[in-house]
């Protein structure tokens, strides 16, 4: 049975707004994460503060959306979104030509000001709580302010699209690194490379155009000045040694692993839920803001392994680290997906047969489900990510209309389960599509949720019993 969802009322150029909530209602983990975020409103008598935050608002309007509050409207209006954030100062008029990518910033980072908000951590004023962590919350007390409200584990949590970036220097003279520098990210803005005729452009490529290196000249190399210094007389003054550094971005903030029988140092570098931007916005040679129509390929799964960074090991560490992988992966299937035994992560100079978005469909299973042991290189990848929405704009820079592909709800009867049949979005308008449409489209963002293997899942229900 196809389980249709609401379709979203105009208010005037509100598609960005409709097809932006469309494609979060498809992410399941952040349902989750956000009824985790708001479960103290549940207790809260101040039924104004609910109705003005935003993160309730939100939450019933991807419920509604994902099936999963019962309603009997066709259409949803969803105007209480744009009065919750014009509470929290943002302008945003229903009437003028707004970005889905803009609107999905606006939303996060109020997400973001709403959590630090709340209570985090025991009053500076209260010196007896600090010196005496054990105390619980009931016996922590303030003289200035009387007893504190306790604070929830939840709060602490960033939302499931955060994740962190990581700027890498090396000295092209000494070949000295510099101390890794770490950036946080709520989405992928990717820019699309310049097309070679005849080649299909990709998601891999806009990937590897992100983290490709660049050089950066005149910086101060501080292990050039050293070498430098220790080479003259003493007391002669040294100047410091400007060279050219290669910058690289990878994915991920890199754990130094722990060789325990419950470590598992790779779960929390890349975000449970990630939105990728195609950068469809140029400029002539006069100026003037254009649109890029090129389609880039991709798949319905993506593979995010070879872009994550990570900390050189010792060999010998190496070497007990893949006897430690070889003894706990086992062969099975997860989610739809067949996999196979191999190492965790790819060595990082191995090329994977698979391409993010030039996959044959001859790869595809005949149920719908997609062969990872078709790709001896990628048979057991660490970051696997299944679509789950792509939002389209149709028109130019100046105008021009959103609309969404997304799964449709899974069955009341297998809530757990993911959906594999798919839905075009254009505000009140819903119908079905297929997913050769879906990836035909030109996507300008998508969505995707990490799929974890059996053994991730294992390993996540040791370190919680913990």
């Amino acid at each position: 049975m196809l389980w249709l969802v609401p379709g979203l009322l105009n208010l005037g150029n509100t598609c960005f707004m409709n097809s932006l909530l469309q494609g979060l209602s498809s992410c399941p983990s952040f349902i989750k994460w956000l009824e985790e975020f708001t479960a103290q409103y549940k207790t809260d008598q101040n039924e104004s503060a609910e109705h003005h935050c935003l993160s309730l608002t939100l939450l019933h309007l991807l419920r509604a959306l994902s099936c999963q509050e019962g309603t009997e409207d066709d259409v949803l209006d969803a105007s209480c979104l744009l009065e919750v954030l014009r509470m929290y100062r943002w302008q945003i008029s229903s009437f003028e030509e707004q970005d889905a990518h803009e609107l999905f910033h606006v939303l996060t980072s109020s997400l973001e000001d709403e959590r630090d908000r709340q209570p985090r951590v025991t009053h500076l004023f209260d010196v007896h709580s600090l010196e005496q962590p054990e105390i619980t919350q009931k016996q922590i007390s303030c003289r200035t302010r009387g007893c504190l409200p306790p604070v929830s584990n939840h709060w602490k949590s960033q939302h499931p699209f955060h994740g962190r970036l990581t700027s890498n220097m090396v000295c092209k003279h000494c070949e000295h690194q510099s101390p890794v520098r770490y950036d946080t990210f709520d989405s992928l803005s990717l820019s699309i490379p310049a097309v070679v005729w005849g080649r299909p452009m990709t998601l891999d490529h806009c990937l590897h155009h992100f983290i490709s290196s660049e050089s950066v000249k005149d910086v101060v190399c501080d292990n050039c000045t050293k070498i430098q210094a220790e080479g003259t007389l003493n007391g002669q003054s040294i100047e410091n040694q400007r060279t050219t550094f290669v910058k690289q971005l990878k994915l991920g903030k890199a754990l130094r692993p722990q060789f325990s029988k419950t470590s598992n140092y790779t779960l929390k570098n890349l975000p449970q839920c990630l939105c990728i931007h195609l950068q469809r916005l140029s400029w002539s040679n006069q100026g003037t803001p254009l649109k890029r129509h090129e389609h880039v390929q991709f798949n319905e799964f993506l593979i995010m392994d070879i872009y994550k960074y990570r900390i050189p090991v010792h060999k010998s560490s190496q070497n007990e680290l893949n006897q430690k992988n070889s003894e706990e992966i086992t062969p099975g299937t997860k989610d739809g997906i067949a996999v196979k035994p191999s190492d965790a992560e790819q060595p990082s100079g191995t090329k994977p047969l698979f391409m993010n978005g030039a996959c044959s469909s001859s790869f595809l299973m005949s149920s719908g489900t997609f062969s990872l042991a078709a790709f001896p290189e990628c048979s057991s990848p660490v970051y696997l990510y299944r679509l789950m929405a792509v939002v389209v704009h149709h028109g130019d820079m100046h105008s021009g209309h959103f609309v969404t592909y997304r799964r449709s709800p899974p069955s009341p009867k297998t809530p757990l389960s993911v959906s594999s049949q798919w839905l075009w979005i254009s505000d009140d308008t819903v119908r079905k599509a297929s997913l050769q449409e879906v990836l035909s489209s030109s996507a300008y963002l998508l969505f995707y949720e990490r799929v974890h293997s059996r053994v991730q899942h294992q390993s996540l229900e040791l370190r919680a019993e913990q």
